[in-house]
C-alpha cells in the first residue's frame, strides 16, 4: 500500500513519509498503529476549517 503513496508522488522508493500517509489514511491500520510514532514520518497535510477564508453568501446585483 505504501507503493501507491510513493507512486502518487512520482517516486520509485517507499520512504517513511509514504508509510505514514498509508497508515493514517487506512482505517484499520490507523486503529492498529494508533499509539505508534513513525520516526521521520512527518504529519498528514491538514488545514482546519476555522483557518480557511469564509465564503460570502451575497450575490452581486447587476447595475443598469
Amino acid at each position: 500500500m505504501g507503493r501507491f503513496a510513493s507512486r502518487d508522488n512520482k517516486k520509485t522508493r517507499i520512504t517513511l513519509p509514504h508509510l505514514e500517509l498509508t497508515v493514517r489514511n487506512d482505517e484499520e491500520l490507523s486503529k492498529l498503529l494508533d499509539n505508534v510514532i513513525i520516526a521521520q514520518g512527518g504529519v498528514l497535510p491538514n488545514i482546519q476549517n476555522s483557518l480557511l477564508p469564509k465564503k460570502s453568501k451575497t450575490k452581486k446585483v447587476e447595475q443598469n
